[in-house]
């Protein structure tokens, strides 16, 4: 039976039933799923307006700290302590390539651990949450890192902050990594230990073993996507085209989130190791 008890015809019924199915794909991953971080580089020429997108709703941002070749992000301590000043939760992440991966994960926590003691108290985030950028890598020198020197990054940051970092990478290079044969069983053991960040700009993310379930979706990169991430914002505060993620969780899961896997830098000792600033616009 339809509207005024009226019957459906096959084609009303089908057009009604695909209707019903766009406006399915339009709501968030879960009922329970926050839209509420943004992640950042300096590839973001803007003075980023932090109170604005606490304002918009936003809890955390997630900050490229390091790049090839040992380059460091130049705008990554400002902001960190803009975003801190704001109440927002901070975050960084690692660009990989195929180079030694222990000495990349060494030169991201300096990085990280300096701009974090050369900050204020009052502009000193609690915690870090750390990420590796696992990614093809077809923008910086070096290559694409190797699944057996991701594994090797996520146990040097464990070794050295007693914190697994999380992944993040684009959908579809994940599983066509992670489904080769070269990949043992203990590697994808060691990676069940690091949360899931997954890309994905026309879909929502299918999540590959070993993982049952992702902890971030970026639905968009510079303002690019499609359903059902074009039903979500693709701005936020004055950044029009923004990389914008979703929380497989509430606003309150999400705090508890980031606290249980946030690192706090304070007894890190720093490397030796000359790194390289440069400032890309």
């Amino acid at each position: 039976m339809g509207v005024h008890g009226k019957r459906f015809s096959p084609l009303r019924m089908k057009s009604f039933v695909t209707r019903i199915s766009l406006l399915l794909l339009a709501l968030p991953a879960s009922a329970l799923a926050t839209n509420a971080v943004v992640n950042l580089s300096h590839y973001d020429a803007m003075r980023v307006d932090f109170p604005g997108m606490k304002s918009e709703g936003i809890m955390g941002v997630i900050h490229e700290a390091s790049y090839p070749p040992f380059a460091r992000d130049a705008d990554y301590s400002l902001r960190q302590q803009a975003a801190t000043r704001a109440g927002l939760l901070w975050g960084a992440y690692h660009y990989g390539n195929a180079t030694d991966p222990v000495r990349q994960a060494d030169h991201f926590l300096r990085v990280v651990s300096g701009a974090w003691a050369q900050a204020d108290p009052a502009s000193r985030p609690a915690g870090v949450l750390l990420v590796l950028d696992f990614e093809k890598n077809g923008h910086y020198p070096g290559g694409t890192m190797r699944v057996d020197q991701a594994i090797a990054f996520v146990e040097r940051i464990r070794e050295r902050t007693g914190k697994y970092p999380g992944i993040y990478s684009g959908e579809y290079h994940m599983q066509k990594t992670l489904g080769s044969p070269k990949v043992s069983p203990t590697y994808k053991g060691v990676l069940r230990n690091c949360w899931l960040w997954l890309a994905n700009y026309g879909a929502r993310p299918q999540v590959a073993a070993p993982w049952s379930y992702w902890h971030l979706w970026q639905y968009t990169g510079d303002g690019k996507c499609r359903l059902p991430g074009s039903g979500y914002p693709k701005s936020v505060a004055n950044i029009l085209k923004a990389e914008r993620n979703i929380f497989c969780g509430t606003r309150t899961a999400l705090e508890a989130f980031w606290q249980e896997r946030a690192w706090q830098p304070g007894g890190e000792k720093r490397s030796r190791e000359p790194e390289r600033i440069v400032a890309e616009r």
